[in-house]
């Protein structure tokens, strides 16, 4: 398929039981929207042009993402989901914490086609990012999560990942550790008895939510045209130009819809049905969200399936699959020269590790 006619169809949007709407952009303060028009100013025509059309497809991260409607991210809140994002007793067998597989210290994944669950057993998706995950319009590759706190539900009782029995038994594990009483009850202070299943989720999500990693990307969206190389700024008109951001775009680069893996030319792995495996819905087949482009050079392997270790490799497969592109290799290279510029920086607390509050002998004790 020519060019046009691949650009074209993506020019209309198309998904699958999604609005198909980027993510909302955050509203830009004055102070920040006469800053960007200062440095815009003193742009070239050519950075002023290609800097128009990307502040017209992306939006800057904000310092942090912003709670649900009717929920509050205190402090305590916070610093009760680090702890339990960090804490392997969450696990039946008292040795997999939610890092286990989305490693903080590795860009929010454990790089691994596939990760390692309970016994050793292993699922059939690449585990994504948790790193700016809550600007997603939803969570899981089949999106079958409304948002973060739906998420954190899911794995802890998944046989084949945390595999703790019922959200029962999580309970009484959290609150037989005293320290967790005493975190629990200052988070939800407003509650009888804060230690329930719900309010670990929502931990846990308040704390992802500071997950947010602004890269030299949202510098030069925000006017500064030497944030980013000129080599950099190539491959940024060109990922435009190919029409990438009918599905990556708005404030993560991506995650703000779903769509068909394979519109053009079906993707080799034929095995998994994406949406289509929950709905069973003929036109979910092969649909999966949209995956974030931020911290890409460091998230492989890529795709549903972890089967892509090569950014290049990806990059070549997307064209073909989903453009009906045959790209130049130079075209693909600056392309992940651009991608390189989409790596942000971790929030400096996220990098220190939390101190756990010790278990007490009538902890239940975890099992293999």
């Amino acid at each position: 398929m020519k060019r046009a006619a691949a650009s074209m169809i993506f020019g209309f949007w198309i998904c699958f039981g999604l609005a198909c709407a980027p993510a909302e952009k955050p509203e830009k303060t004055a102070s920040e929207a006469s800053t960007a028009a200062d440095s815009a100013a003193s742009m070239s025509a050519q950075d002023k042009a290609l800097w128009t059309k990307a502040k017209g497809l992306f939006a800057p991260l904000p310092e942090r993402i912003p709670a649900p409607a009717g929920l509050t991210d205190s402090p305590e809140k916070v610093a009760l989901g680090k702890q339990l994002f960090h804490d392997p007793r969450l696990s039946k067998s008292g040795a997999i914490s939610c890092n286990s597989c989305h490693n903080l210290a590795s860009a929010g994944v454990d790089n691994r086609s596939v990760s390692l669950g309970h016994g050793f057993k292993t699922g059939s998706r690449n585990s994504p990012t948790v790193l700016n995950a809550g600007f997603h319009t939803a969570q899981f590759w089949d999106l079958r999560a409304k948002d973060l706190t739906e998420q954190a539900k899911g794995p802890v009782l998944n046989p084949v990942e945390m595999a703790m029995p019922n959200e029962a038994d999580v309970v009484t594990r959290l609150a037989s550790i005293e320290g967790y009483q005493v975190h629990f009850k200052k988070a939800f202070p407003e509650g009888e008895k804060p230690v329930t299943y719900q309010n670990m989720a929502e931990a846990i999500a308040a704390f992802e939510r500071t997950l947010v990693t602004p890269s030299r990307f949202d510098d030069f969206l925000k006017g500064k045209a030497e944030a980013l190389t000129p080599e950099e700024k190539q491959g940024l008109e060109i990922f435009i130009n190919k029409g990438c951001t009918a599905c990556h775009s708005g404030v993560a680069v991506g995650g703000g819809m779903a769509q068909k893996f394979g519109i053009i030319k079906p993707y080799a792995n034929r095995k998994d049905g994406g949406k289509y495996d929950l709905t069973k819905k003929a036109e979910d087949k092969f649909v999966f969200k949209v995956p974030s482009l931020r911290n890409i050079t460091r998230t492989y392997p890529y795709f549903h399936d972890g089967a892509v270790w090569e950014l290049k490799e990806a990059v070549k497969i997307m064209g073909e699959t989903q453009l009906g592109l045959s790209m130049d290799p130079s075209e693909i290279e600056s392309i992940v020269v651009f991608l390189s510029a989409l790596t942000g920086e971790l929030p400096s607390e996220a990098k220190i590790l939390p101190e756990l509050p010790p278990s007490s002998a009538k902890t239940s004790k975890p099992s293999v």
